[in-house]
């Protein structure tokens, strides 16, 4: 399915700055909102960073971009949304991997206590150090 036809399938109106969005984060990886805004004017030309956030906000609201926050670091956006996997982020330089659920259903983790929520997802990170800076170490 085309950009366009998600858009309008989410409700939302068909930009030029959003079809520009939706191409930059699928091309980029898990890219922030300065990175986003730079692909967006380099695809369209100038565009407000406020711009950029208020069609982040939409099209995550939307369901066609997922947010993730790690700690200590911008918010990420992604368009693989809707199947359960979660992220690998390393400590050193905060490159951003997807990695599969292990258990396989959402919510892929039950907590011992729900506390009264009915619990619909599950965001689980994975820390450590990815291969290239572990390269770096053995050097």
């Amino acid at each position: 399915m085309e950009d366009k036809d998600r858009l309008r399938q989410a409700g939302l109106r068909v930009t030029a700055a959003r079809l520009a969005i939706m191409q930059t984060v699928r091309e980029g990886d898990h890219l922030d909102v300065d990175a986003i805004h730079r692909g967006v004017r380099d695809r369209v030309g100038q565009v407000s960073l406020q711009a950029v956030y208020d069609s982040l906000h939409a099209l995550h609201h939307g369901g066609l971009l997922r947010r993730i926050e790690p700690a200590g670091s911008p918010a990420r956006y992604e368009t693989r949304v809707g199947d359960n996997h979660h992220h690998l982020v390393c400590r050193r330089c905060g490159k951003v991997t997807d990695v599969g659920c292990a258990v396989g259903h959402a919510p892929c983790l039950d907590p011992v206590s729900d506390a009264g929520y009915l619990v619909d997802e599950a965001d689980v990170i994975y820390w450590g150090m990815c291969p290239g800076c572990r390269s770096e170490d053995a050097r």
